[in-house]
């Protein structure tokens, strides 16, 4: 059995990696595949088999010893499980620590989010007040339903965050906590600061979509500022027909075949994000029946671990 392909690449560019940038690509963030990637139920013999390979790559190993160590939390041996985490920190001295925030939402959303919140914890215990560990944490108690706990961990991660990737990515994740809980104003305004230093479309698309969402339930022209936003930028590789529906220039059906039909889409579980933004369009013009479908089909097609469940389901209790 091979490491997750997908949590390879989200920690292959250290502190770098930007989850936004990945939003709508089958990663943990976005609409994401309807189970984990990452290898949850392996058996702890397998992964001893795996780490015992003396050429294992230093990367490969510090991703299979956060799967053990979720294991061993599972299974009530924390004091093996904080020696994986210590070996984690021996292996890859840099960015061990985004190796847990890759991992452990995913491998907690299969259903045990204790045992992964326990695995962060010790984490924690070593290098107190790390942001991606406590942006990873606050994850899990959004799963859980527990915005107000994730967003006063999100607070204290933007008030003390010195560099822009981690700071990015906790105004990111606070702008949907503040979504849940009703903030609409305040989401709006992280979703926007989780713009700071994007510079490409891929990168600038998944904030500005749920700056839209956000804005819908604010006294602005959510459509209007989408589209300023936009400008002129080529929207034809998804997610951009989502952004071409959602100003008025691509059909709900046409949404729907390209969400079916487009490679990176049907990768990345497009459906999800389709439904949950055609709902959202309907909220902006007061169409809560056709809201209320769009948003239940979302619930439906999207994972527990995605973000676009938990708004698709607070977005409901509104309705």
């Amino acid at each position: 059995m091979a490491a997750s392909g997908a949590a390879l690449a989200q920690v292959h560019g250290g502190a770098e990696w930007d989850p936004m940038a990945r939003q709508f690509d089958g990663v943990p963030g976005g609409g994401g595949t309807a189970s984990p990637s990452v290898p949850r139920d392996t058996s702890l013999d397998q992964l001893n088999r795996f780490l015992s390979a003396s050429q294992l790559p230093a990367l490969d190993r510090s991703v299979y010893l956060s799967i053990r160590a979720f294991q061993l939390s599972r299974l009530g041996r924390a004091a093996d499980s904080q020696k994986d985490i210590v070996e984690m920190a021996k292996v890859r001295p840099n960015d061990w620590q985004l190796v847990l925030f890759s991992t452990m939402p995913r491998l907690g959303g299969g259903g045990d989010r204790a045992a992964a919140l326990r695995t962060l914890d010790y984490g924690l215990q070593r290098k107190p007040n790390d942001p991606w560990l406590m942006i990873a944490e606050a994850q899990l108690y959004m799963q859980l339903a527990d915005f107000s706990r994730a967003l006063g961990m999100l607070d204290s991660v933007v008030g003390s965050s010195n560099g822009l990737p981690d700071r990015r990515s906790a105004l990111y994740f606070r702008g949907h906590a503040n979504f849940n809980l009703g903030n609409f104003q305040a989401a709006a305004n992280d979703f926007e600061g989780a713009l700071v230093g994007t510079n490409t479309v891929k990168a600038r698309l998944a904030p500005l979509l749920y700056h839209y969402a956000a804005q819908v339930h604010t006294r602005q022209d959510a459509r209007a500022i989408l589209t300023k936003e936009l400008g002129n930028e080529n929207l034809y590789e998804w997610p951009g027909p989502i952004a071409k529906f959602l100003i008025g220039k691509l059909p709900a059906g046409e949404l729907e075949v390209a969400a079916e039909s487009d490679e990176t889409a049907k990768r990345s579980n497009g459906k999800c994000p389709a439904a949950f933004f055609v709902g959202m369009d309907a909220v902006r013009r007061g169409d809560k029946q056709r809201a209320r479908e769009q948003l239940q089909l979302a619930q439906t097609r999207c994972p527990t671990v995605s973000e676009l469940n938990w708004a698709a389901s607070s977005e409901l209790k509104r309705l």
